[in-house]
């Protein structure tokens, strides 16, 4: 009795041979979907570092045309001058918008001065983009409410690090200006900023890839009168 007993015992477990069978079968599917997951994760993780890397630069490009906005108005003594050099191989740039008003006594005094600059930070090798704002016009609602109450002494505020591309521009047709000092506003200024990895260029400054750009043209004036051109009844629809 006790031999029939253990022979049936025996009948109902597993072998060694189906045991290692059955640990490999499942180490293997198991790695298949670990292997889905990892590059579903770094799909993930690629999708959101780009979203990431494009966000700081757009809400940069923002704030300028923001101010822009703010100061400049068809009826107001308002200046621009723009200024593009290279400091350490690297494109920089300086934005002064002004606005001017005449006291009781007819002289000329500064109501509102904003300048966007970046100049070349030696501790993180790259540029560093500042903001000040001056003038009779106290009141920042940009920045004053974000700011510590030391830093408010300081006129230049810095707003990122990390640059390694800053340039602005004033369209003229298909080419650009790196320079305006004219009294007259121009219709308009492109600004690109770029936070990618710099590589030398042939003449030996600093460039990113133009993918890596990321470029905002803002209109100054958004009031003038914009000429339209009728097309013939023929041209319409091709």
């Amino acid at each position: 009795m006790k031999k029939a007993t253990d022979k049936f015992v025996r009948k109902m477990g597993f072998s060694l041979a189906e045991v290692l069978a059955t640990l490999m079968i499942g180490a293997m599917i198991l790695v298949a979907v670990l292997g889905i997951y990892s590059r579903a994760e770094r799909s993930a993780s690629a999708i959101t570092r780009k979203l990431d890397s494009s966000r700081l630069p757009r809400e940069i490009l923002q704030r300028i045309a923001e101010d822009l906005d703010k100061i400049i108005a068809s009826d107001s003594d308002t200046r621009i001058a723009i200024e593009n050099k290279l400091e350490k191989g690297l494109p920089t740039s300086r934005l002064t918008i002004q606005q001017t008003i005449y006291d009781k006594d007819n002289k000329k005094q500064t109501f509102e001065e904003i300048i966007w600059q970046s100049s070349y930070d030696f501790d993180a090798n790259s540029l560093t983009l500042y903001r000040s704002h001056s003038g009779i016009a106290l009141e920042d609602k940009l920045l004053d409410e974000k700011r510590a109450d030391w830093e408010k002494e300081y006129p230049f505020v810095p707003i990122c690090t990390g640059l390694t591309f800053f340039k602005i521009q004033v369209p003229q047709g298909e080419d650009f200006q790196d320079k305006w000092t004219s009294a007259s506003l121009p219709r308009g200024i492109t600004v690109t900023i770029s936070f990618a990895s710099p590589y030398k260029t042939t003449t030996g400054t600093l460039d990113v890839p133009d993918s890596e750009k990321i470029s905002r043209t803002i209109a100054i004036d958004r009031t003038r009168k914009i000429r339209f051109v009728l097309l013939p009844e023929e041209t319409k629809g091709k």
